[in-house]
């Protein structure tokens, strides 16, 4: 039974680091265009919200490989929902 906890805590912090890194990448998107230095801006988002999922995927992955897979699986699923309900957004009504 703890096993299986362990599992899904796993899994609920993939899914709340995909809403943070893909949602952030989605912001710095969003602002690229009224950026006065967008590489800056880029270069900037990728390092911050890289270096706290590396960090919090090692953090699970000291419970055990089977913890990282199940975070793992819940930050791709995240990132498929979010691709396809973003997908769809109108950049143009955002401005």
């Amino acid at each position: 039974m703890n096993e299986i906890l362990v599992l899904a805590l796993a899994m609920i912090s993939g899914v709340v680091l995909g809403v943070f890194y893909f949602g952030g990448l989605w912001l710095t998107l969003l602002h690229l265009s009224r950026s006065r230095q967008p590489a800056l801006l880029t270069l900037g988002s990728l390092l911050g919200r890289s270096s706290v999922c590396i960090f919090c995927f090692y953090l699970v992955a000291s419970n055990g490989w089977e913890g990282l897979v199940s975070s793992l699986a819940g930050f791709t699923l995240m990132k498929l929902a979010l691709t396809y309900r973003l997908g769809h957004y109108n950049y143009k009504e955002a401005d």
